[in-house]
């Protein structure tokens, strides 16, 4: 009778096994604005030693300097330098031959953001006014495919992003800067009470709350597919402060670390779990005053990167002499990864085939 039971509980064991892994995991993040400059090769040698936009240089330089770009990439994103380069794919070294563009013609947040989400460059969607998106994005389309519906959502620290997702149709759970946490989990209170009370240097929350109430949601409620929308690179960058924008970079490079520890240790997560890495928008590097800016006329801003890793990924580490992608791949790519085929009521751009493993 024994033997019986025991040789139920793992039968069981095993189809919930099965059923957690049924239909992997995705999740999505985002560095504003983070150009693909420091992506790979780190702190820009000129911008590092200008007192005009670095208060500290000699602790810029001490944290985050190196005479070899390549070292000076680690210093500054340790973890896309190691675990990516080791596990993943890295897109969007020009300098390699790796092109990665914005396909719509803007150069700036929402439309960034509308052309990841719904891979359509709409020429329509060009300001970052608080509009609801009109364009199906790929977000409520797994939201309402079977085994994902209320397992989809996003955590941000810019305030626009009910509008970019609208959520008024989308039914995809959006929280974005001080939006109330209206969950029971303890953390998840302490999150909520502790984003009403902190400074706002950049005018919204920290991007490490963003964080921390993504992580902890994440735990406690097991999304299927998670956003996290970092904004403080960005913000830093437009203030002209490049040892903060640094610095933000760093922080969030160590925060997508520790999400990938933490969901390597959760049952359902772990080795079922695809990563993609990305930005909006670049910014200007010709002009050096120019990093501070993006749009249609800073001639760089179109230019971004992308970086994945999961299942099946090939690791294959930085990609060189590549052929172009674009940042409107990314939906078809997103739904492609979870198994779906994403054919919304608007033109959508061909999905990125990454090289997987055999």
């Amino acid at each position: 009778m024994k033997k019986a039971l025991l040789s139920l509980f793992i039968f069981f064991a095993a189809l919930e096994l099965r059923a957690q892994k049924e239909g992997g995991n995705l999740i999505i993040v985002t560095l504003d604005g983070f150009r693909w400059q420091e992506v790979f090769s780190g702190a820009d040698p000129l911008l590092s030693r200008d007192s005009l936009y670095t208060s500290d240089t000699a602790a810029l330089l001490s944290a985050y300097w190196s005479n070899e770009p390549a070292a000076r990439r680690e210093k500054l994103l340790p973890f896309f330098w190691s675990t990516l380069l080791r596990q993943g794919q890295l897109y969007g070294n020009r300098k390699a031959g790796s092109l990665v563009n914005n396909a719509n013609k803007y150069w700036f947040s929402y439309p960034g953001y509308n052309e990841i989400f719904t891979g359509f460059p709409d020429d329509s969607v060009n300001s970052n006014d608080k509009i609801w998106n009109k364009n199906t994005n790929v977000l409520e389309f797994l939201n309402q495919q079977r085994g994902y519906k209320g397992k989809v959502a996003a955590f941000s620290t810019w305030d626009v992003f009910p509008y970019i997702l609208n959520t008024k149709r989308s039914g995809v759970f959006v929280n974005a800067d001080v939006d109330t946490l209206h969950f029971r989990d303890p953390q998840l209170q302490l999150l909520n009470d502790m984003q009403f009370l902190t400074t706002r240097p950049i005018g919204v929350r920290p991007d490490l709350l963003t964080y921390f109430s993504a992580r902890e949601y994440l735990k406690a409620y097991h999304p299927k597919v998670l956003y996290i929308a970092f904004d403080e690179t960005d913000d830093f960058a437009h203030e002209g402060d490049y040892d903060q924008y640094l610095g933000s970079a760093h922080a969030e490079d160590a925060m997508i670390a520790d999400l990938w520890k933490t969901v390597q240790n959760m049952p359902g997560y772990k080795d079922n779990t695809t990563l993609i890495v990305t930005c909006d928008h670049g910014r200007g590097d010709i002009i050096k005053s120019q990093w501070r800016h993006h749009g249609s006329d800073i001639q760089d801003a179109g230019q971004i990167w992308i970086a994945v890793m999961g299942p099946g990924i090939a690791p294959l580490g930085e990609i060189k002499n590549s052929k172009t992608l674009f940042q409107g791949q990314l939906a078809t790519t997103i739904a492609s990864i979870l198994g779906f085929t994403f054919k919304p009521e608007h033109p959508v751009l061909e999905p990125i085939i990454f090289q997987r493993s055999n």
